[in-house]
This record gives C-alpha cells, sequence and structure tokens, in this order.
C-alpha cells in the first residue's frame, strides 16, 4: 500500500449496487439517518446485471416451504414493493397470474402449492376449467388452476433507478469502483482507494462467493452462472395474466412460462441453461479462464453424479437454445399461439446460483453468513427482487442483533 493510495472512512460498506445491496443501504439509512454509508458498484452504471435483467415478476409467495426464508420473506416483499412503486409513480401491471396442470400427478402438485400459499399467508384461489376461462380464456389446464391476484410485474431497472435516485444525501452510492481484497482489520481496498469500516455487507451477487472467501466466510459454497433467455410474443392480447405451469419442486427453477411485462408486453421463458463463466451473457465478452475453468469443473462432477437429476436438467434447457422447442413448452400452457409470431431472444441475464459444494446441490433457499464484522449474502436468487425490502429488514435485524456495534445509540468513535 503506497501513500498515494486515497483513504476513507464509513460506518458501513456496501458492496454491490444490485436491488438487495440498495435496498439494505436504504433499511439503515431510514433506521439510523446520519449513518455514513458507502455503497460501492464496480459497474459504471446501475441495474447492469441481475437486477437490471431479471424478468420484473413481483412474486407472490406460494412456492416455498413454510420453514424457509423465502416463505417468511416473500409475501410482506410482494406488499412492501407494491407499496414502493406505487408511492413512487412506478408503472406496474397487477396482473395476476395462474398457475395451470397438465395431468392427475400436477393437479395433487397444484393442491400442494396451494397448501403452501396458505401457510404463508398469501392470498390463493382454486379454481375449475369454467372459472379459468372467465379469469385468463386462453390458459390451459387439467380440472383446475391456482390464481395469484398479487402477482404483478415491474420494470426492474426503473426500481432500481428510483431506489439509488431516493438514497442522494444519505448514502455514498459510488459508481464504477470495484471491491479488490480485504486489507487489513475492517478495512478494504477497492478500484479507487482504501476504506476503513466498521462493518462491511456483501451483496456482489454473482462474485458474492469470492467476496466471501477473503473474510473467510461461505467456504462451503460456490456460485454457479445459469443463463437465462426469453423470446417476445408479438401479439400483446394473446394473454392478460401471467401463466406458469406446475414447477419441479426438487429444483429451484419455474419452467417455461406466459410474462406480461409492466408495459403490457407478452414474453416466454426463461431459460436456465448453465452458463461457462460468471458473466457469459454475449459470446466471449467479460471471458475469465479461471471461471471457466472453475465452473466446468463443477458443471462436470454435477453431470457426473447426476445430482437432483442435472443430466436431464442440462439437456432439457440446452435445447431451449432452439426456438422452436422453447415455443412448445410454451404452447402447452394455452389454447391457441402463432409460432411465426414470436421474435428472437431478448436481452440475457445470468441467475447466480448456490451451489454446496459438499452435498454438491443447488441451494434453494437464502443464504446469509456472518464474519468478524461482516455480513454475507450469498443465495440472493429469486424471488431476491420481490424481497427485496423485507430481506434487507430481515438483514438489518440480524445485523443489529449479532453486533455489539449496533446495540449501541450512535457509533463509537
Amino acid at each position: 500500500m503506497t501513500d498515494s493510495v486515497k483513504k476513507t472512512e464509513a460506518d458501513i460498506v456496501i458492496i454491490g449496487g444490485g436491488i438487495v445491496g440498495l435496498a439494505i443501504a436504504r433499511e439503515f439509512a431510514l433506521r439510523r439517518p446520519g449513518l455514513r454509508i458507502t455503497l460501492l458498484e464496480k459497474e459504471a452504471s446501475l441495474a447492469e446485471h441481475a437486477s437490471g435483467r431479471n424478468s420484473g415478476v413481483i412474486h407472490a409467495g406460494f412456492y416455498y416451504t413454510p420453514d424457509s426464508l423465502k416463505a417468511r420473506l416473500t409475501a410482506e416483499g410482494n406488499r412492501l414493493m407494491t407499496g414502493y412503486c406505487l408511492d413512487n409513480g412506478i408503472k406496474i401491471n397487477r396482473c395476476g397470474k395462474v398457475v395451470v396442470a397438465k395431468d392427475e400427478k400436477e393437479l395433487r402438485m397444484l393442491h400442494e402449492l396451494k397448501a403452501r400459499g396458505d401457510k404463508n399467508g398469501v392470498e390463493l384461489s382454486m379454481v375449475d376449467e369454467a372459472e379459468l376461462g372467465v379469469l385468463e380464456p386462453n390458459a390451459r389446464t387439467f380440472k383446475k388452476a391456482v390464481y395469484s391476484p398479487a402477482t404483478a410485474t415491474v420494470n426492474p431497472a426503473e426500481v432500481v433507478r428510483s431506489v439509488a435516485g431516493n438514497l442522494d444525501g444519505k448514502v455514498d452510492v459510488s459508481l464504477g469502483e470495484g471491491f479488490v481484497k480485504l486489507s487489513g482489520r475492517r478495512s478494504v481496498l477497492t478500484t479507487k482507494r482504501r476504506i476503513e469500516y466498521r462493518h462491511l455487507i456483501n451483496a456482489a451477487g454473482l462474485y458474492a462467493d469470492r467476496v466471501a472467501h477473503e473474510f473467510g466466510a461461505g467456504k462451503k459454497y460456490a456460485l454457479l452462472p445459469f443463463k437465462g433467455l426469453y423470446m417476445r410474443y408479438l401479439d400483446d392480447t394473446v394473454i392478460g395474466k401471467h401463466i406458469y405451469p406446475v414447477p419441479d419442486l426438487e429444483n429451484p427453477f419455474l419452467g417455461v412460462h406466459f410474462t406480461r411485462t409492466a408495459d403490457g408486453h407478452v414474453k416466454i421463458g426463461p431459460t436456465a441453461t448453465p452458463a461457462f463463466w460468471r458473466e457469459n451473457y454475449d459470446g466471449l465478452r467479460n471471458f475469465r479462464f479461471d471461471e471457466f475453468v472453475e465452473t466446468l469443473s463443477y458443471e462436470a462432477r454435477l453431470f457426473a453424479r447426476n445430482s437432483f437429476g442435472f443430466r436431464k436438467l442440462a439437456f432439457e434447457e440446452m435445447k431451449k437454445y432452439w426456438g422452436r422447442y422453447l415455443i412448445k413448452q410454451a404452447a402447452r400452457l394455452v389454447k391457441r399461439i402463432d409460432p411465426a409470431k414470436f421474435s428472437g431472444f431478448s436481452r440475457p441475464g445470468i441467475r447466480a446460483q448456490l451451489l454446496d459444494t459438499g452435498s454438491m446441490r443447488l441451494v434453494s433457499d437464502f443464504v446469509v453468513e456472518h464474519a468478524e464484522d461482516s455480513t454475507h449474502i450469498l443465495n440472493a436468487v429469486s424471488p431476491a427482487f420481490t424481497c427485496s425490502f423485507s430481506f434487507a429488514g430481515f438483514v438489518a435485524d440480524d445485523i443489529e442483533k449479532r453486533f455489539s456495534l449496533f446495540q449501541k445509540r450512535r457509533f463509537a468513535p
């Protein structure tokens, strides 16, 4: 470290300017006005990764087992996110959603979803085919469907920019500044300076595991990237609500579905194709050899062991790169559709999916770990966007309970 390196101080440093990092910054700014909070975002602009590339669906919270963090936080997160958008003039499409079945087995799973929703405090209705025909005339189901009126859609990038804008004067949001390494106790080196802090929060998304490892946290985990792609349907009148299939509850992906966007457009997807490095969006852009080797190694082990049916999942997802196959999957959910009205794939997103490297299983629930003077958000996967405000409250509560520094009225000098 040379004397020429700029040195600053902060009470809290947050790594990652996605919706989770911003929501946590907002939570602490609301709880403790005057707190010196610095948020680092390595990109030159916000919403460049998952927070700006996700579907924008505000989920209701009925997929998750009642003992999970997702179940605990999603219904409240839906309410808070919906309220935030309404209060801040952000366009929101409160169209609702139906989940449809194709056979007797999936019908049983519909009842399981309804039961989970009831336990999680989610407003749901089990409807028959006639009732579904009124709610969503083009949806196809076997005997019954689940209707979720609280499911909505927003433009996620618009939400991110709004939250960041509301932090002006309260939080130092530093764009184009990335984390480099831990540099002594309560000190980090960034691409621009050295920052001394009292507590650090890692919300680094695709790189959360690597940041955590610097602090001795998350050693049993690694992040695997999965690429998500959607196709636009050029007739916006084909559906009025989101239409989802019954998911395979053994893996964390929800299957190909119809989504109505905030501005009323219709799209199908997503894929969940194993990617080869963490920012594997287009071609060889952002290629990193070390990530390629690491990711390929884990994917090869998953394939060899066939953990949680990974072979079937990988083959199924690879077929979705062929647009006609993706359309075929979506067509099962509706009574009529014109394959000629689909455009090409939209801007890709990458899901940062946590892998337990001991059991070689994908982790479904949110994961938060603590180390000395630091907290690490390791698995902020869907529905983390929906849960961002409730999740931020949970994280702030946990930090204030665990760390004596936060149990005082003011930070000690």
